[in-house]
């Protein structure tokens, strides 16, 4: 059997994994955004297709890219991962994992928020590998695949977080980086990776990137690229929340002086969209590497991000709420045989893609796999995948939304507020119509979504579903 796996990975398509951190939907020029400069995602999105509903499970941690790329990797929902995602069980498969027991030759660079074991037994090859959350993108601590399987211990690592005040952190690595963006890093360890492989066997590469996560810095001729008062703003931006959310003292919301105006807002964006068009610029590379080997088309390329962010938007600066801009992410799709140009909303979660890739090289998923493969979507516009999406931030908010309706709940010191929006003739999320007695079903049919999903998933927030009401 083993030899027979062998023997048929040999006709199987590469995979290339894509992820970006706190790369928002709707930052893709080819799919409405005229204010950014995306030309390579854009080339993705011809050659693929573009999921325009594409939606993480939120996180239990305020570190949201932590738990949402343990999603990812296992196919596990939200409850059933081990804490916030520090920490990848041995018993929890992860892709790369189940695609190197299926024949594939496995590599992976840049970020990977969890442990070192998980990662061993995730990639038999690894370079410049960023055991952390964030780092200053000029100076990251990282290190090599080890040949002997042992990765650094923990040392001191002297940062400022993004704040201008020095302080030491913890970090596995062997060198600092210095002078070499994260961005271009990584990228060129992906394209090292392609430029060097000569096996038979397909290959599974993995490169995630900490861009464009602050502190939103890059080279100056991406520095430059935008002028911020050209740039349009969302109608929701506002200076301040309108309510107490249960945690807006997080470190994302203070890393920019309120209010937010919108001078501050624009230079934020023009910053953000900066670090975008940055990765975008390398993306071109790695796709010329894939191309000049002769890959490309034979590799399935997956683009997406471990969650949005606030930038402004409803007074938010992170990612840590219930919004769409922080929790609707872009995620495209293109490979051999796959639709070409198209696009496809229909709702998706992020522990899908694991299953939805196992089908489309043509492997069984893993047993400890959760999410539902969407690869018949992918292929099939008719295809509707899910009915609905729910996520879930600490044991403060939860959200359900349908093909329409987005149904938020709060418990804040006991405290409950609602929210319903109608993304259809709202999609900036301002009008709360929960108190609109003519919703009341649809009001109440997401509520009971919510109360199933906490049922099968496990959802642990006794507080908030005691006021909640059973």
């Amino acid at each position: 059997m083993a030899q027979s796996t062998q023997n048929n990975a040999k006709t199987r398509p590469n995979v290339l994994f894509l992820i970006m951190d706190d790369q928002r939907f709707d930052t893709i020029h080819a799919l409405g955004n005229r204010d950014i400069k995306t030309p390579n995602l854009d080339s993705l999105c011809r050659r693929g297709v573009a999921f325009t509903n594409s939606y993480i499970m939120g996180g239990t941690s305020g570190a949201i890219c932590m738990p949402s790329r343990v999603v990812y990797h296992t196919g596990r929902t939200l409850f059933h991962i081990e804490g916030a995602g520090q920490r990848i069980p041995p018993e929890h498969t992860t892709i790369g994992e189940h695609l190197g027991r299926h024949g594939y030759a496995t590599f992976g660079t840049g970020k990977w928020h969890s442990d070192c074991d998980s990662f061993a037994r995730s990639f038999a090859s690894g370079a410049n590998i960023f055991f952390g959350g964030m780092d200053d993108h000029w100076n990251m601590p990282v290190c090599d695949y080890p040949n002997d399987g042992v990765f650094p211990e923990s040392k001191p690592h002297s940062w400022d977080g993004g704040t201008g005040e020095k302080t030491i952190h913890e970090k596995r690595f062997d060198r600092v980086a210095k002078g070499v963006h994260a961005t271009e890093l990584f990228a060129r360890s992906a394209i090292d990776f392609i430029e060097s492989y000569t096996d038979e066997a397909p290959f599974f590469a993995y490169a995630a990137f900490t861009a464009p996560h602050d502190p939103r810095t890059m080279p100056n001729e991406f520095l430059t690229m935008y002028d911020p008062d050209s740039l349009t703003i969302a109608d929701n931006v506002m200076p301040y929340h309108p309510f107490d959310n249960g945690d807006l003292d997080v470190r994302d919301e203070n890393i920019v002086p309120h209010p937010y105006t919108p001078a501050r807002v624009r230079r934020e964006t023009a910053d953000y969209y900066a670090m975008i068009s940055h990765y975008d610029h390398w993306l071109g590379k790695i796709i010329d590497a894939l191309k000049v080997a002769g890959q490309l088309e034979n590799t399935i390329i997956v683009h997406t991000a471990d969650h949005g962010l606030g930038l402004g938007r409803h007074g938010l600066m992170g990612k840590q709420n219930s919004y769409d801009h922080s929790i609707h992410v872009p995620l495209i799709i293109s490979g051999p045989g796959l639709p070409e140009g198209e696009t496809r909303d229909t709702l998706v979660s992020s522990p899908d893609l694991f299953p939805t890739l196992c089908d489309l090289i043509g492997i069984e998923t893993a047993p400890t796999v959760e999410g539902e493969s969407y690869a018949a979507a992918t292929c099939d516009p008719a295809v509707r995948h899910r009915g609905h999406v729910l996520t879930a931030y600490l044991g403060l908010q939860r959200s359900v939304r349908d093909e329409r309706y987005k149904l938020i709940e709060y418990v804040v010191d006991g405290v409950r507020t609602t929210q319903l929006f109608d993304l259809h003739a709202d999609p900036d999320e301002l009008v709360n119509l929960a108190d609109d007695e003519k919703l009341a079903p649809v009001r109440d049919e997401l509520s009971k979504k919510l109360r199933e999903w906490r049922d099968v998933y496990g959802d642990t927030a006794d507080e908030f579903w005691t006021i909640l009401g059973k």
